[in-house]
């Protein structure tokens, strides 16, 4: 149950930046609004500088929204997270090119040309790949990230529901050199990137082992049973969808223990 389709690898560092620039954009927006309605709360009499609020005021800020949050079809959809969560990690925030198989993940593109991921697809999908990987023995699973923003949240994730990691560049042979001294034979693996980590697909595929991935909009899907649509270029995106992995999965294991966001976020 392969997801295929053919397309062109693209210059990778010009995508990050883009994506980074747009992510720090929304960030700003949260906070403008504040400084602006500061600025513009002048008190027009005594009663206001003690602190009430006008019945104008209140109008505003429930107006003022700090996200383009246009980011899925339907927005009653119970989600594992607030949407906001989602959006200030920028989870939802693609790249300005876009694959064929991609297509069906993107809920629409935006004026900057950055194409928006559908939450609620990633939200699903997160829990789907869950389900898989609690049938699996926790030692039997491999994650991988060569990205250096998944490096940290793959290494926790692994850590968390007691999975194998590596992290950085991926040996050749690791999955189909029984000579070589670091090869492992897992069952599934998980991948940040099937672009940066197409060594650990190439091999899986070559061994017959299913490959769950973190898939943007610019990604190619031949090689892969399971996507999880997600920005896999920003550090916060990577540490939420790790972070949610890694409970949904102990979840289903039956496990009490649950893990905080911050255990994922790796200090800059």
């Amino acid at each position: 149950m392969t997801e295929d389709n053919d397309a062109v690898e693209l210059d990778d560092d010009a995508e990050t930046e883009a994506v980074d620039a747009a992510v720090e954009e929304e960030a700003d927006t949260t906070e403008e609004p504040t400084a602006d309605a500061d600025a513009n709360a002048a008190p027009a009499d005594a009663e206001t500088a003690a602190g009430e609020e006008t019945d104008g005021d209140e109008e505003a800020d429930e107006e003022a929204s700090p996200f383009d949050d246009d980011v899925m079809p339907d927005d009653d959809v119970d989600l594992l997270i607030p949407v906001e969560d989602y959006l200030s990690a920028g989870v939802h925030i693609g790249t300005q090119q876009k694959t064929a198989d991609m297509e069906r993940f993107i809920h629409r593109v935006r004026d900057d040309g950055l194409y928006v991921l559908d939450v609620s697809t990633t939200d699903q999908r997160i829990r789907t790949a869950a389900d898989f990987l609690s049938n699996y023995n926790p030692e039997q699973i491999l994650v991988t990230s060569s990205r250096q923003y998944g490096r940290f949240p793959a290494e926790k994730f692994a850590d968390a529901i007691g999975a194998r990691a590596r992290t950085g560049r991926f040996i050749p042979g690791t999955l189909t050199n029984p000579d070589y001294a670091g090869y492992i034979e897992p069952d599934v693996v998980v991948v940040t990137d099937p672009i940066g980590d197409a060594q650990a697909v190439k091999e899986a595929i070559t061994v017959g082992i299913p490959v769950i991935a973190m898939c943007d909009s610019n990604n190619q899907l031949s090689n892969v049973d399971l996507v999880i649509p997600t920005n896999n270029k920003g550090r916060r995106a990577l540490s939420v969808v790790y972070w949610l992995l890694a409970n949904e999965t102990l979840d289903r294991r039956g496990t009490d223990t649950v893990f905080a966001l911050d255990d994922f976020e790796d200090e800059l």
